[in-house]
């Protein structure tokens, strides 16, 4: 065998790019065992080309490498006569490492696509726990807030105990008096029917007369139950009944569920 004749025949080439048939390539590997400059060659091609891979996925080049070759490079194999010309050593380098490149730019733009779809799902999910860590924190302010209402001495506490239609049911009111303020607090309220909201009515008592101060809207979603509502009467006593959404001209007392009198 004439060593330097079979070198620049280029089959070293298509043998590192994987592209030989099983006979061709086990005549490729025993010359290699059997001759040292050719072992040395293929070393070289195989050297230049993780150099290449390299620099599209620097990480992790070898573990690139091996996968174009299993993946990417899947042609039927095609038996190559060895010229008995001389070759371009160059061009089929640049042929052998085209290969390569063109494998590597796919495996990454796949890579890339698995990464984003990563990223966006992480994006999502992060998106998700701020927006959970944000009613958190909105949650404790609020409870930080109410607690600090509830302590002030300026509050007028009113207990409004449970009447005939729902015996058990009780809420507070938290009358801020120099603000024209009321914070009900209606978790001892059961949830309205479908097509029903609870309403506050402001009452004097002599002669009795009612005043709407406002509807506990989305009381099923408010966590906390607590509402705030605006109070400018004079209020001597204070009722929640049941109506039909949107509320009422006139409260109806067959569904009135907590009463309470102001304490002088």
């Amino acid at each position: 065998m004439d060593i330097k004749e079979y070198i620049e025949s280029g089959i070293l080439e298509l043998y590192v790019a994987g592209v030989l048939s099983e006979k061709e390539n086990e005549e490729v590997s025993k010359a290699i065992k059997e001759h040292l400059e050719v072992r040395g060659v293929v070393e070289d091609i195989e050297s230049a080309i993780l150099k290449l891979t390299a620099a599209v996925a620097p990480k992790d080049a070898q573990k690139l490498y091996d996968k174009i070759k299993a993946n990417v490079l899947k042609e039927e194999p095609k038996v190559i006569t060895i010229p008995t010309r001389k070759t371009n050593w160059a061009a089929y380098t640049g042929w052998a490492a085209t290969i390569i490149l063109a494998g590597g730019l796919y495996y990454m733009a796949n890579q890339n696509n698995d990464l984003n779809y990563q990223l966006q799902s992480s994006d999502a999910k992060n998106a998700v726990l701020e927006n959970k860590i944000a009613e958190a924190n909105q949650d404790l302010e609020k409870a930080e807030e109410l607690v600090s209402i509830i302590r002030d001495k300026n509050i007028t506490t009113i207990n409004l105990n449970g009447q005939n239609v729902a015996p058990q049911s009780y809420a507070k009111v938290y009358w801020k008096k120099d603000e024209n303020v009321v914070y009900i607090d209606a978790l001892g309220l059961p949830e309205p029917p479908p097509g029903k909201v609870y309403q506050v009515w402001s009452l004097e008592l002599s002669p009795l007369t009612p005043t709407s101060i406002g509807l506990l809207d989305d009381f099923i979603d408010d966590d906390n139950k607590v509402f705030e509502l605006e109070n400018i009467n004079e209020s001597q006593a204070f009722g929640i009944t049941l109506e039909p959404a949107g509320g009422s001209e006139t409260p109806t007392m067959e569904q009135l569920y907590t009463l309470g009198v102001v304490q002088s």
